[in-house]
């Protein structure tokens, strides 16, 4: 039996994983991979429908201990990153996860990001200007990362002065996601959860005071105090309101979920563009058209998050094999989007597709609540680049950063 062809460690996989999924789709339905002792899936319509199945979920927690369920408990130096993570929507199952996205939901539904679009095309407008003034860059430094963080930092109330915190804050707790997480980035991880949670704590008691305008953290915090004061202390009003820690955790995925995925679309988005010379001159000359399928295109040709991970909470049966409660599943996204089965010439970067129901924002009760606002950010800053850098192209070629799950350049360093 020959090993399949998943190597999410190696940097040569990372930069280019999609002959792997080739051979993975031409292989089966389903793979099991020793290393991590998942069960990967690699076909557009099992991910898809797996991505519904109730009978998988993010969490195990909030029907089984650990020792049911058969695993391991993390060790406790890592509780502070556990405690972060685990009390966040993306992490959570009904009724903790439906409680709470309802009460978030409001931040991000149409009409509430379409007041925000004068904000996100004057941020994108500024951070073009400047790009542009400067020659270019690095594209990733100084457009892709500043953007979603500065409309994620609007909207949850951070002020100016903090907001170089966020970034790197972010980046230490993404390492945990990966598949095999070492020590050091464990420890990284525990430490920006500490720093984090104390910031955000101290924020929240500061807008307890003197609650902000129109940011999400006085928002949050208004909706959990109305209900409490019209419920009292029961059991209905604690099922309609967020705890602190909530609150805490639910801040930090939207800035992890709000920007990370945001920065590599638009850097991976770009460095396909200028591989695909056709393709970015047809959008050049006719961006009003093309650029909302170009942004779905983008997502579905090189999607930034790779892999999503549900854990089996029953037995089931799928493709002729039997996965048992506690089992884990890792949903590839990336050859899901790549799929012939469902995209004619997956493998070509087609602007004008229009017939694309990639999954890079997720199925079910879990798809991203952040997607019109992504997509706003995206038609922002792709807009300014083709308006005001007509001539943009490499000035070197860049380097993948060491992430599989989600996978993103280090730079993409460009000339205007």
């Amino acid at each position: 039996m020959h090993p399949i062809p998943f190597r999410p460690a190696e940097r040569d996989f990372i930069a280019n994983p999609y002959p792997a999924y080739e051979e993975l789709r031409a292989g089966g339905r389903i793979h099991h991979y020793p290393p991590t002792g998942q069960w990967l899936i690699p076909h557009h319509a099992d991910v898809r429908a797996l991505l519904r199945d109730r009978r998988l979920g993010r969490t195990y927690q909030h029907r089984f201990t650990h020792a049911e369920f058969g695993r391991t408990p993390p060790p406790p130096a890592h509780e502070p990153f556990h405690t972060l993570n685990d009390g966040g929507m993306l992490d959570l199952e009904p009724p903790d996860h439906t409680r709470i996205r309802r009460l978030v939901s409001q931040a991000f539904n149409p009409r509430t990001v379409e007041r925000l679009a004068p904000t996100v095309r004057r941020l994108a407008a500024r951070l073009v200007d400047d790009f542009r003034a400067a020659g270019g860059g690095d594209l990733v430094a100084e457009v892709a990362e500043p953007l979603p963080v500065a409309v994620i930092a609007e909207i949850l109330g951070i002020p100016d002065a903090d907001r170089h915190l966020l970034r790197p804050w972010s980046a230490a707790i993404c390492g945990m996601y990966e598949l095999d997480p070492g020590e050091e980035t464990a420890a990284r991880a525990v430490r920006a959860s500490v720093e984090f949670t104390a910031y955000l704590r101290e924020l929240i008691a500061e807008r307890r005071k003197k609650p902000g305008l129109d940011d999400l953290i006085s928002a949050l915090i208004a909706a959990h105090d109305e209900e409490a004061e019209s419920d009292g202390e029961g059991e209905s009003a604690a099922l309609r309101r967020l705890t602190e820690q909530e609150m805490i955790s639910t801040c930090v995925l939207l800035l992890n979920a709000g920007h990370e995925a945001t920065v590599n679309t638009t850097a991976n988005g770009w460095y396909a563009l200028l591989r695909n010379p056709a393709q970015l001159a047809a959008l050049r000359s006719d961006p009003d058209v093309l650029l909302p399928t170009a942004i779905e295109e983008l997502m579905r040709y090189d999607t930034p998050l790779q892999l999503f991970e549900r854990w089996v909470l029953e037995d089931i049966e799928f493709a002729g094999q039997t996965l048992p409660r506690g089992s884990e599943v890792a949903l590839l996204f990336g050859s899901a989007n790549r799929d012939p089965a469902r995209f004619a010439d997956p493998d070509v970067l087609d602007l004008t597709r229009a017939d694309n129901p990639h999954i890079s924002f997720g199925a079910g009760i879990h798809y991203c609540l952040g997607a019109p606002l992504a997509r706003l950010e995206l038609l922002a800053s792709f807009g300014e680049l083709l308006r005001k850098a007509p001539r943009m192209r490499l000035a070197s070629e860049p380097e993948w950063g060491p992430g599989f799950v989600i996978r993103g350049l280090k730079e993409l360093r460009v000339e205007c």
